[in-house]
């Protein structure tokens, strides 16, 4: 099992981005993904998950109205559009499998600073 996070950068603060994870190892669109992510010195904390189908997803309160995630089977990807981004939202973004406690990959860097 294998995820590659990317799409990560500096931003402005009220700006966007959207990151991408690609994931290997297993059959991709039978399982719940999510999107973590760690500010430096605080505890990794679970941003948003999608269901199998894509049908239910779920946000913290953080970034509800603000994130959108989705999913694509074909590509074994699962995508986290980030809008209006806020400082508070600098961190290393990761993604896996939902419940599974898979490995961390190397995660992606979003820092939003003016």
């Amino acid at each position: 099992v294998h995820f590659v996070e990317s799409g990560g950068g500096l931003v402005q603060p009220g700006g966007s981005l959207r990151l991408s994870c690609a994931a290997s190892g297993f059959t991709f669109s039978t399982y719940a993904m999510s999107w973590y992510r760690q500010a430096p010195g605080k505890e990794r904390e679970l941003v948003a998950t999608i269901s199998s189908a894509g049908g239910n997803t779920n946000y913290a309160d953080s970034v509800k109205g603000r994130f959108t995630i989705s999913r694509d089977d074909a590509k074994k990807t699962v995508y986290l559009q980030m809008n209006s981004l806020k400082s508070e939202d600098t961190a290393m973004y990761y993604c896996r499998r939902l419940r599974w406690g898979d490995a961390w990959g190397n995660g992606t860097l979003v820092t939003v600073s003016s």
